[in-house]
């Protein structure tokens, strides 16, 4: 018996130029289902995607950074947290 996943169709608009870079894609949905989980893997834990904190959310982040901070690490060059009290943890 075969595993038969319901489906939900989600639509969006394009504006002419997303709709016209995407003319060339040959499987548009597929392109798209794999844009959204892999931007979905990558988000803010703190926003969720939003770009936004609440207030409450600003105050914990305020908290949280009195012993913590955001700095570029030194070898990728990536931004990352780093906690006072953990020594040489911006070296990574």
């Amino acid at each position: 018996m075969t595993n038969l996943r319901k489906q939900e169709i989600i639509t969006f608009k394009a504006d002419a130029a997303l709709a016209n870079a995407m003319r060339g894609i040959p499987n548009r949905s597929e392109f798209i289902r794999n844009a959204i989980l892999a931007a979905m893997e990558n988000v803010c834990p703190l926003c969720v995607g939003t770009g936004i904190l609440t207030e409450d959310q600003r105050r914990h982040w305020e908290s949280f950074a009195e012993s913590h901070s955001v700095e570029e690490c030194r070898k990728c060059r990536g931004m990352h947290i780093v906690c006072a009290a953990a020594p040489d943890a911006a070296a990574h």
